[in-house]
């Protein structure tokens, strides 16, 4: 079943929010939003260490962390996305890589409580 408009566009924002945080920590956004049969990545980045493959996880207050969120079966999908990437853009297949996690809570009143880059959330 397709995401309701609000909470589409509530993710839209956490992705906008954790792209600039990644500009703002001198990461290069290659790629928003890259699309498979697999999955979605919501960001491809590239920093000093390498590839990042980058999931955001906006939460407002629902008692669950974004880490929480991100199941074992969304992970397994990342990993999986990551590698079709890697596969078809050859240029990138000599990189270091990982997975990151972009943590995104908002309090009560809708401000950001906590806005966190976690490198290599995801292991092969």
């Amino acid at each position: 079943m397709p995401p309701s408009r609000a909470r589409k566009n509530f993710g839209d924002s956490g992705e906008r929010v954790a792209a600039l945080l990644l500009i703002q920590r001198g990461y290069k956004i290659i790629a928003r939003n890259f699309r498979t049969r697999t999955g979605e990545m919501d960001l491809i980045a590239e920093d000093a260490d390498g590839l990042a493959f980058v999931e955001v996880r906006a939460r407002r207050g629902d008692g669950m962390t974004p880490e929480e969120s991100l199941t074992p079966r969304k992970r397994k999908r990342l990993l999986a996305v990551a590698q079709e990437f890697l596969a078809a853009h050859p240029a990138f297949a000599n990189h270091a890589w990982r997975i990151d996690l972009v943590a995104l809570e908002l309090n009560r009143a809708g401000r950001i409580a906590r806005l966190d880059v976690l490198k290599g959330i995801v292991e092969e």
